[in-house]
């Protein structure tokens, strides 16, 4: 809303601004999840976020991808910004009561049972082309889990707060994150993946393995393997605004369009 004086009083009108066509898909339906109108200055950061991933060509391989920041409310920010038709809706999980959701800074588990489910297979990409990545405002308390399915298992995807996995067994490790920010990986090769924290982009020589059958989870990892039950482990608690799953793509892409979309909702919301 833009003030317009006049005399002896303020007049709130209403900013017109056209949206991309899938941005303006995202508002409405986060609009009619959150039961009203989302600021404009919120809308045009989300409107800069999309045209801003097409015009860097990385768009297209966000397959499934939730913004846990900028709704009014919880239910609000579980609308997923891409979404396939063959994937489940993102759904949450555990103690109700134990959710902690911020519009400028996002959503915190309480790292004892509470996940997202996100709909998506881990083998739904394919086995060399696939990314995965969050934006984290306050690092976990407990244990150090972003999002993962398989654990010390063949295929396993994984991004911890000092590591990360991708369709393979052996972590990669990296200077641990203590600030927060962008974390991802991403494989476009059998025989090396990209890892992304801190600012810096590592190339890590590790092949490939057959992706593990299940459901990516955030904040927490689907124990898909012979000595991990299948479902829900190593729960944890940071905040996240941001995660992403799909077809390989630019890290340091992704993280300038995402950091500038946090930055904006910091701005624009009261």
């Amino acid at each position: 809303m833009s003030p317009i004086y006049t005399p002896g009083k303020v007049v709130l009108a209403k900013v017109s601004q056209s949206l991309d066509v899938d941005a303006q898909a995202y508002v409405n339906a986060v609009e009619v999840a959150d039961g009203q109108r989302i600021e404009d200055p919120v809308r045009f950061a989300i409107n800069n976020f999309v045209i801003g991933c097409k015009a860097d060509g990385i768009w297209t391989a966000i397959k499934a991808s939730c913004i846990l920041a900028g709704a009014r409310t919880l239910t609000g920010a579980l609308v997923p910004l891409v979404k396939q038709p063959a994937d489940s809706a993102p759904a949450r999980f555990g103690t109700e009561g134990g959710w902690n959701y911020n519009r400028k800074t996002g959503l915190q588990a309480n790292g004892t049972d509470n996940y997202i489910n996100s709909g998506r297979n881990n083998n739904a990409d394919p086995q060399n082309n696939n990314h995965n990545a969050a934006y984290i405002n306050t690092v976990p308390t407990s244990g150090a889990t972003i999002m993962g399915a398989g654990v010390v298992t063949t295929g396993a995807t994984s991004l911890l707060t000092g590591a990360t996995r991708n369709r393979n067994t052996t972590a990669q490790n990296y200077s641990s994150i203590t600030t927060g920010g962008f974390v991802g990986a991403s494989r476009a090769l059998s025989t090396a993946y990209a890892n992304r924290a801190n600012g810096t982009t590592l190339s890590v020589t590790q092949a490939s393995e057959t992706p593990a059958n299940g459901n990516m989870l955030i904040f927490a990892r689907n124990g898909l393997g012979t000595d991990i039950p299948l479902g829900p482990t190593l729960y944890a608690n940071p905040r996240l605004a941001f995660y992403s799953i799909g077809e390989s793509l630019d890290l340091q892409k992704l993280d300038a369009r995402v950091t500038d979309l946090i930055n904006a909702f910091g701005v624009a919301i009261p």
